[in-house]
């Protein structure tokens, strides 16, 4: 087990330990005494190289509980200690911290560089040229300098005796977490020796698992700084809303819609004060920014609301934290994630949610930024959309499930749990991505050599050497790779115009896009598989525009202002999965009477309904029943488990389908779908790869195109199914008896 420092140790002389000068910074903050956090971190980060992971809440001090200590270590000039990285997953956040920690570092003429693609290369140069202190960095950024000094690169980093991951739960189960691990790891073997690790986030649901990510292998040596200060008010607020009328989503400008509706209570709640607000895609952002924006102007009052997604261009985005930051006018961001790390953006009152959570910490993480300020209470408002009932309705819209998801993930979130991380995932686009960039470092490899690095005592340990085999054979029939006489790996010129590409340093994949310009100046851009016709209008960074031109082979798209507008198409990313734990609150959601305080009068009704319909269809009995010609099983599981049994259920002829909470065997009586579990049960265990091989979109991440059938399929596996516990679930299932079709 990894150690642990709790809140209730004692309370050490924290403060004596530090720098003169940063005391001196201290007290002209006029800080009468440390955070929680940073008493506890600043010995432990002084005294050795321990790995540490720092969890406290949003706005508890965790940037100056890691950066305390190491500056008053980089200011005792050691040889072995004159430079610290920090790797953040946010350029904006770079420079956010930028400009904190060069305000604290200043006096001690320690310099802060920070590096991504929007930095001036005159900045890079500089650092280069003395490579010490502090180096703000994105795990694209330091992908390039790896590939691009892979030969100079251990002189760069001699003096490096810190590295900071800030927000260590975003990168946790994800291509690009596992390319930061693959980073560190690599660092670590050209200077011949660990660094240590600091990990920061106020949103970990398991920290055995969190220090396991940190120092992989290691994990039970990484020290984790737990601060429970706080014992903030939280005032929960979740409203349902009905769509009475029928009227397609898409149809939201009509003054009786829902979306309609949330706007009207937004723009009644929030005004006058600072706020987030989350819906769960860019659409419903520019689609409240905008109706929001023209109530303002109805009213012939300055504009209030300010839209903040990844489409919009920096500027833009810019504007709506300038707005925030501004004590002397109230602001309120409608956004998506952009926002949900920890940007600082000044104190906000209250955060609404529109439609239900991506996770539990997910919401944990937005609700942070709400109530930053001493005494003040987090705000947290959710708003439910659901449908009319009527005869054709799922199975879903009778229980309510966005409704009753958001109140068990609020229940979750106020006991504490989040989601823990994805384990045991092989993440072989991003293995194909580090094979390459490793080439490209050393300048060839060998294949025992390449195996090493990266699967035998790398982070890539979860794939079998035959697969990786595979793999390399298939980089050398595409003609990614080749190898010379010697043995050697070496990039073919196909593989050296991917890996010195720009796109090559991101682990995920990015659309090509056209860009949005009004006037010269750059708005933001939408997927180029949707490009506009001059004179349509279009809803975007929360305004309304005509189309003048479009420019195909610039991929620009010129617009001017105009009173009409329609909010485009973008491409999102696959939702997040729900987990067990959500899924089995849901159920004792259901299945109790008890109240509810958080629900709205409207929220309530809708709660009733899903209560009724849940006993109705005797769901407190039943795992399966029979609709018209389909059976729905209600197992209560999350995603990855009823994703598993769908496929085993069409391994052995049962068609099925996921939707919503249950899985839907389509023209499968009740007597079908259990011969269909006892076959399973019965046969020898199906593996994951074999059943997601019957699948034709496996192809999810960056490189999966480069992926040899065998690898694609188990990479598919180890990321999306659960095959243990799908088994697990179908084995203890009760004997549902005899229960009569229901209509």
């Amino acid at each position: 087990m990894s150690s642990q420092v709790s809140s209730s140790d004692k309370r050490s002389s924290s403060f004596e330990l530090l720098d003169p000068r940063i005391q001196r910074w201290i007290w002209s903050k006029k800080w009468t005494e440390l955070r929680e956090a940073q008493e506890q971190a600043i010995p432990l980060l002084l005294d050795g190289c321990k790995d540490i992971i720092i969890a406290a809440s949003t706005a508890s001090g965790k940037t100056e509980a890691a950066f305390f200590p190491i500056l008053t270590r980089l200011a005792a000039n050691s040889d072995t200690c004159s430079l610290a990285l920090y790797i953040s997953p946010l350029k904006a956040l770079i420079n956010d911290q930028w400009s904190r920690l060069e305000r604290l570092s200043e006096s001690m003429e320690i310099k802060v560089t920070p590096w991504h693609g929007d930095i001036a290369q005159g900045k890079k140069t500089t650092f280069l040229k003395s490579p010490h202190a502090c180096l703000l960095i994105t795990p694209e950024s330091l992908e390039a300098m790896l590939i691009r000094k892979g030969h100079g690169l251990e002189s760069i980093l001699s003096g490096l005796g810190f590295i900071v991951v800030d927000e260590l739960h975003s990168f946790m189960g994800t291509e690009r977490g596992k390319q930061l691990q693959s980073l560190l790891h690599r660092i670590e073997i050209v200077l011949g020796r660990q660094v240590c690790r600091i990990g920061l986030s106020a949103t970990l649901g398991d920290m055995a698992e969190a220090a396991e990510y940190l120092r992989p292998g290691s994990g039970e040596n990484v020290v984790i700084v737990n601060s429970d200060e706080g014992g903030q008010e939280l005032l929960v607020l979740v409203k349902g809303l009905l769509e009475r009328s029928r009227i397609p989503l898409s149809q939201k400008g009509c003054e009786d819609s829902a979306i309609q509706r949330i706007a009207n209570d937004l723009f009644k709640s929030l005004r006058g004060t600072n706020n987030l607000v989350f819906p769960n895609s860019r659409e419903m952002v520019e689609t409240l920014a905008d109706s929001l924006r023209r109530k303002c102007e109805d009213l012939g009052a300055p504009n209030e609301f300010w839209p903040h997604h990844g489409n919009l261009s920096k500027e833009v985005r810019e504007e709506t934290e300038a707005a925030l930051k501004r004590a002397d006018v109230p602001a309120t961001a409608i956004c998506t994630n952009t926002l949900e790390l920890g940007i600082d953006i000044g104190a906000v009152k209250s955060v609404a949610q529109v439609h239900s959570p991506p996770s539990v910490a997910g919401l944990r993480q937005r609700l942070g930024r709400s109530g930053r300020n001493k005494g003040d209470p987090a705000i947290l408002r959710c708003f439910c959309i659901e449908r009319d009932l009527d005869d054709n309705s799922s199975i879903s819209s009778q229980l309510r499930e966005g409704l009753i998801q958001t109140a068990a993930m609020v229940t979750l979130l106020v006991e504490g749990w989040f989601e823990p991380g994805l384990k045991n995932g092989i993440h072989a686009s991003t293995l194909v991505q580090q094979c390459l960039s490793a080439m490209a470092q050393y300048g060839g490899l060998m294949v025992g050599q390449l195996w090493n690095l990266l699967c035998c005592q790398g982070p890539f340990q979860a794939l079998s050497k035959d697969h990786f085999l595979s793999l390399i054979h298939e980089l050398g029939i595409r003609e990614i790779i080749f190898q010379d006489s010697t043995g050697l790996l070496l990039l073919a010129p196909k593989g050296e115009r991917i890996v010195e590409h720009y796109s090559f340093f991101a682990a995920f994949a990015s659309q090509e896009e056209f860009r949005i310009v009004t006037s010269g100046k750059t708005l933001g851009s939408i997927p180029i598989e949707r490009p506009l016709e001059p004179g349509s209008f279009l809803i975007f960074a929360g305004r309304r525009w005509l189309v003048q031109h479009v420019f195909i082979k610039t991929r620009t798209i010129e617009v001017e202002s105009a009173r009409a507008g329609a909010v485009p198409h973008f491409d999102g990313t696959a939702g997040i999965k729900v987990h067990d734990r959500v899924r089995e609150r849901m159920r004792e959601i259901l299945q109790t009477e008890s109240t509810i305080p958080f629900l709205d009068p409207e929220g309530q009704v809708l709660l009733q309904q899903a209560r009724y319909n849940y006993h109705r269809l005797e769901l407190d009995k039943r795992w399966i029943i029979e609709i018209g010609r389909d059976s729905h099983l209600l197992l209560w599981k999350g995603d990855w488990v009823l994703d598993t049994i769908q496929l085993m259920l069409n391994s052995v002829g049962c068609r099925s389908s996921v939707e919503g909470i249950s899985v839907v065997a389509v023209g499968a009586s009740t007597e079908d779908v259990l011969h269909a579990i006892k076959r399973l049960l019965s046969e020898p265990r199906r593996s994951a790869s074999i059943l997601a091989s019957s699948l034709e979109n496996m192809s999810r991440e960056k490189w999966d195109w480069l992926l040899p059938n065998d690898l694609l399929c188990a990479n598919y596996a180890s990321l999306q199914l659960d095959i243990d516990r799908a088994y697990s679930a179908l084995s203890g299932l009760p004997d549902p008896g005899r229960f009569p079709k229901l209509r």
